[in-house]
């Protein structure tokens, strides 16, 4: 029962992070980007800003959207937007700039995109070489590579979300949602060792590295903060 439940709450999210395809309906004040979306757009049609929406989904590239991908279009409690009289008149656009500097972190640009508003320690999930680093567009994560059966940890404590073999280019997939922000992936795994539904440790044995669904014995991990992938070098301590 348990597994199925969190199964039927975290699919929508899960596609849309990893597959980019998915088509379910998002909760109130997000929005699914579509095909010729763009981030202006997405801005008009709910009525707020473009730096607010990169700001409150910390894009770093506001011209980069993946279809599926899921955004924040409404203001996160306590934080200050550009409301529609900024786009009524000049005075409205002067206050609501000045509104969403005055709610910015000191120190950073009111327009910048901002770094996620939570964090996450990690460990490494793996022994080995990274032999390809995240870069945001062909590579979503970083790949470590290894010899076949090599150890993978839970980079942090949290639920077993997801744990098979259906999303295609992923081999034998773990999710592993962390909080409401984060979720970590590994894919490519020999052999599974948890199942939906199962809270692991930080550092406890998940998986066997392999080569399923990939030409290569390596983990593909990835990090995800509100659906977006993000680099995991820079949450992973250095070695």
């Amino acid at each position: 029962m348990l597994t199925t439940k969190i199964r039927r709450l975290v699919c929508a999210a899960l596609v849309a992070a990893l597959a980019a395809c998915g088509s379910a309906p998002v909760g109130p004040g997000f929005y699914r980007v579509e095909r010729g979306d763009t981030l202006y757009k997405i801005a008009r049609s709910n009525r707020t800003s473009v730096q607010s929406l990169a700001r409150w989904n910390n894009l770093s590239n506001p011209d980069s959207l993946e279809v599926g991908q899921v955004l924040r279009v409404a203001p996160p409690a306590g934080t200050a937007t550009a409301g529609t009289s900024a786009a009524r008149s000049s005075a409205g656009t002067s206050a609501s700039t000045s509104a969403s500097a005055s709610s910015a972190p000191r120190g950073t640009a009111a327009d910048a995109p901002s770094s996620p508003a939570s964090s996450i320690s990690l460990i490494w999930p793996a022994t080995g070489n990274v032999v390809r680093g995240f870069d945001g567009n062909n590579s979503k994560g970083i790949d470590i590579a290894n010899a076949a059966g090599t150890p993978v940890f839970a980079a942090a404590g949290g639920t077993v979300v997801y744990a098979s073999n259906g999303l295609r280019g992923y081999g034998n997939l773990l999710i592993i949602k962390h909080n409401a922000d984060y979720l970590t992936a590994y894919a490519h795994n020999r052999t599974l060792l948890v199942k939906e539904g199962e809270t692991v440790q930080q550092g406890q044995k998940i998986a066997e590295m392999g080569d399923s669904d990939n030409d290569r014995v390596m983990l593909h991990f990835e990090l995800r903060y509100a659906g977006r992938s993000i680099d995991p070098a820079r949450s992973l301590p250095p070695r």
